[in-house]
């Protein structure tokens, strides 16, 4: 039942241009594993290799940890309604600061130079492998809306919380590794 492919092709990314929600899944040699719901407004597939979604202030900041020890990153998407499907992309992944130029440029040609509320990075998937099995068992689910939570909490933070909370709970992951944001810019 599943297939592999070399390259996103253009029905695979017709399918993750329809998701309304998708997983990313990372981990380090050792520690606990990492999968976490995002939100796929926020994702944009810049060509048959590459995916990038801007990351939003949470809880803890995983992903970037993982990546920047193993560089090794996988999104899952799963289809809710319709055909039945599962979609993942394996990849090495690579964390965009928000204070570089790359962010900066991506941020303008890909996201209408609109960033939302909590923004602290970019994450970005080179893919190497495209895998897509049945989903027969993805149960069916009706969309109803995106959550604000997230946005309402980052501006009542303000620029100066939001850059005590991210020092505070985002400079390391569960398993103490370094996320990075130490050493940039972590305003937003």
């Amino acid at each position: 039942m599943a297939k592999k492919f070399q390259r996103i092709e253009p029905a695979h990314r017709a399918f993750i241009e329809r998701q309304k929600i998708f997983f990313n899944a990372s981990a380090a040699a050792d520690g606990h594993v990492n999968v976490s719901p995002r939100g796929a407004a926020l994702l944009r597939v810049l060509d048959d290799h590459t995916v990038v979604y801007l990351d939003l202030t949470g809880s803890g900041n995983e992903t970037a940890a993982h990546v920047r020890l193993t560089g090794r990153l996988t999104l899952m998407f799963c289809a809710f309604e319709g055909a039945p499907m599962i979609l993942r992309l394996y990849g090495a992944g690579r964390i965009l600061r928000r204070d570089g130029a790359e962010y900066a440029d991506l941020l303008v040609e890909k996201f209408s130079s609109i960033e939302p509320p909590g923004a602290r990075q970019m994450v970005e998937l080179r893919v190497e492998l495209v895998q897509t099995s049945c989903g027969y068992n993805v149960p069916l689910f009706d969309y109803v809306a995106d959550r604000d939570t997230l946005t309402r909490w980052a501006e009542s933070k303000g620029t100066e919380g939001l850059e005590t909370y991210r020092r505070n709970n985002n400079a390391r992951s569960i398993d103490n590794l370094p996320t990075g944001m130490s050493e940039e810019s972590i305003l937003g």
